[in-house]
């Protein structure tokens, strides 16, 4: 009996009416055309719960069937748990759940980590160890699992580490944030406080857990120095927060990505992986000099969309200072200078192949950028965030030159 009711009584028609306090939904109890009846649902309580009662000018022919279908209906009645406030239709099956709606929450949060991350600082921060570390090759026969190993640990211990200065400098800007970045997890809500300070705090350790577990001094202190440089950049405490100084905060920023990354990991693939001495050799000179332009354009430029922001919250950056206009085009002129300079560097290489691909990489590069920089809407702060990207994909790039310099 039960499953002939249940063929005979599918889910409630897409077309009900609907109030406040009541629903009124057609269940099929035959095969003819004119076999509905209308069934009343009304919300009892705080709209968790309904009852359902059957309208009172049934037709004949379906009283014994509505009869024979009570023992169903209190049944359906019992189990059907419905949320009032979704709106949504009611199911002859509560108890189902659809796979889509059980991941949703996974998605949102790694959504939300994602957004938290950065990902644009995750990605130069990886191309960058893994292209110094390619300066240290010498043969083919380097390219061991010593090596690859050597680089998979540092790049680990790094990406931890710059996962906790991101987010460090997020704890300290929610309200700056809910301005130029509201779509950030802590300013727009997604992250309490707590979980933000949890995951800095745990990246944090965990970097220096692998970084110890590794045993490597020169990927030590250059997991040390970034803590050090990133925490004193961002916390609000007294004398330090360097990022309200446009000067100081550059000098942070050119420290770490031009300095700290070079040399530093340079020196773990040369001395710690390989086992040799330590050599400064012409393409990480190149290397160091080339990404300290691009580190202090990183700078810069990172504030012309955020002025408004760090305007209200008395954040002196050189953009608040000087305008947006003049600070865009002092990048561009670093950036020419730079490819400049590495294309002057290129063609006084004695390896052919170098001087080739180093001369017209970079000359294309600088063209590229020139020709973006003149369409910029610098009136429009989702032009000048795209722009700012398009720096990153900039630095993407040499991170992929900075290996043939020789």
């Amino acid at each position: 009996m039960d499953s002939m009711l249940i063929g005979s009584f599918p889910r409630p028609c897409s077309s009900y009416v609907s109030s406040d306090d009541w629903r009124t939904v057609k269940f099929k109890l035959g095969h003819s055309p004119s076999s509905y009846v209308p069934v009343q649902i009304s919300r009892n309580g705080a709209g968790r719960s309904y009852t359902v009662s059957f309208q009172q000018h049934l037709t004949k022919h379906h009283v014994r069937g509505i009869q024979e279908g009570c023992t169903f209906y209190k049944r359906w009645n019992t189990k059907c748990v419905v949320n009032a406030a979704s709106g949504q239709p009611l199911e002859s099956e509560p108890g189902a759940s659809s796979p889509k709606s059980t991941l949703t929450p996974v998605k949102n949060a790694l959504g939300a980590f994602y957004r938290f991350s950065r990902p644009h600082t995750v990605i130069g921060t990886a191309l960058s160890i893994i292209s110094v570390s390619l300066l240290a090759v010498e043969k083919l026969s380097d390219f061991s699992p010593l090596f690859f190993t050597g680089v998979l640990e540092a790049v680990v211990a790094a990406l931890l580490m710059n996962i906790y200065i991101v987010g460090l400098n997020q704890i300290s800007d929610i309200e700056i944030d809910k301005v130029n970045k509201p779509y950030l997890p802590l300013a727009s809500g997604e992250y309490s406080v707590g979980t933000g300070v949890g995951i800095v705090t745990s990246f944090a350790f965990m970097s220096f857990l692998v970084g110890w577990i590794v045993g490597s001094w020169p990927l030590f202190w250059a997991l040390f120095v970034s803590f050090v440089l990133g925490t004193a950049y961002s916390i609000d405490l007294p004398l330090l927060r360097w990022k309200r100084f446009a000067l100081v905060a550059a000098m942070c920023i050119l420290a770490v990505r031009a300095v700290i990354v070079q040399i530093a990991f340079y020196m773990h693939v040369q001395t710690f992986v390989y086992g040799r001495p330590a050599v400064f050799s012409r393409p990480l000179i190149f290397a160091t000099a080339f990404m300290s332009f691009f580190s202090v354009v990183i700078a810069l430029f990172k504030d012309i969309p955020d002025i408004e922001g760090d305007r209200i919250f008395g954040i002196r950056s050189f953009s608040v200072r000087l305008g947006q206009k003049r600070v865009f085009w002092i990048c561009i002129l670093l950036l020419q200078m730079a490819y400049g300079a590495a294309v002057s560097v290129g063609a006084t290489s004695s390896c052919l192949w170098s001087k080739l691909v180093t001369v017209l990489g970079h000359a294309v590069l600088a063209s590229i950028l020139w020709t973006r920089a003149k369409s910029v809407d610098l009136k429009s702060k989702a032009a000048i965030t795209s722009f700012y990207m398009f720096i990153w994909q900039l630095f993407y790039a040499e991170y992929f030159l900075i290996p043939l310099v020789r």
